[in-house]
């Protein structure tokens, strides 16, 4: 897959099949489409493209800095790569942007940039300045343009929006299990591993602290979780917490992860963990050694849970 960090970045001279989306999660329902894009690309002799914006739309128009969406701009990148997809176009979305009209959205980026054959796009697309034309405005800009429109039924695009609610509302929860049958795939946390205060070592648990960038990236609900990371092309597991640390006095909220059987400095890597299971809450303990039982009980639980996973 070629990534393009803009429509007029795109170089490809051959004709393309296009979808239109935000494709946050990248779920089942997204990869239903994604197979129909291929599909149709494949039988057409066309480069299948995805046109996805970043920021989201509603950072920008409606200035939405409380949007918590399930993937980073990267991690959405990585899960369309694995689809089999030619292109990832992803288009800066800016006021000026907006404000492009329909005619000019479908002639300047869809035609001369894309080379665009054939469109695939929800029924309820709507696209150009104030969100105004919608799919039959886009099918009548085919017959003029030269090309063709398939329109995704509303079952589909409805199963897309349930989809991301419930996995949004499963991760708030803490109900990761639940977020990652609708996903398809683990929900993940990505970051650089940054210098914490060092209290888990001194407890024999020492933890690598996630330092998040993306702040419209969603957490799921305080507590600890069994996750799974691939670190130098091992497969590594371990147990994370997500809280304020309230036994020792914590007040910032943290992601921090104690790896088993790994015994090595991770500062300043980057990681991309994966969330397998909630084990708990986050809790307030009477002191330290009632904390470290816990986390010998957490161990003890996402050791027999990850025995169980790799043995079916």
């Amino acid at each position: 897959m070629k990534t393009h960090t803009s429509a007029q970045e795109f170089d490809g001279t051959r004709s393309t099949v296009v979808t239109i989306g935000t494709f946050d999660g990248v779920h089942m329902g997204h990869r239903k489409i994604v197979q129909r894009l291929l599909a149709s690309a494949k039988s057409n002799n066309f480069e299948s493209v995805v046109l996805t914006f970043f920021p989201h739309p509603r950072m920008v128009v409606q200035k939405n800095a409380d949007i918590q969406l399930i993937n980073t701009i990267e991690e959405r990148k990585n899960l369309l790569e694995k689809t089999g997809l030619d292109h990832l176009i992803i288009h800066p979305f800016t006021l000026e942007f907006s404000r492009l009209s329909a005619e000019a959205y479908v002639k300047d980026i869809l035609m001369d940039q894309l080379h665009a054959k054939k469109v695939i796009i929800g029924y309820d697309h709507h696209f150009g300045r104030n969100r105004n034309a919608n799919i039959e405005d886009l099918k009548r800009y085919g017959e003029e343009y030269g090309f063709e429109v398939e329109e995704i039924s509303k079952q589909d695009i409805d199963d897309v929006s349930i989809s991301s609610t419930k996995i949004r509302k499963a991760l708030l929860l803490g109900d990761v299990e639940k977020a990652n049958i609708y996903l398809g795939h683990p929900f993940s946390l990505t970051g650089i591993v940054s210098r914490g205060k060092g209290l888990g070592r001194k407890m024999n648990y020492p933890t690598a602290n996630l330092k998040i960038e993306e702040s419209y990236k969603i957490i799921p609900k305080k507590g600890v979780y069994v996750v799974q990371c691939e670190i130098d092309g091992k497969q590594e597991y371990g147990m994370m917490s997500i809280g304020t640390n309230p036994t020792v006095g914590g007040s910032d909220l943290t992601v921090e992860t104690y790896f088993f059987d790994l015994d090595r400095d991770l500062y300043d890597k980057k990681l991309e963990i994966q969330m397998l299971c909630r084990i708990r809450d986050e809790k307030n303990f009477s002191g330290i050694e009632e904390l470290i039982a816990a986390m010998e009980a957490d161990e003890q639980f996402s050791r027999n849970y990850i025995a169980k996973m790799n043995a079916e």
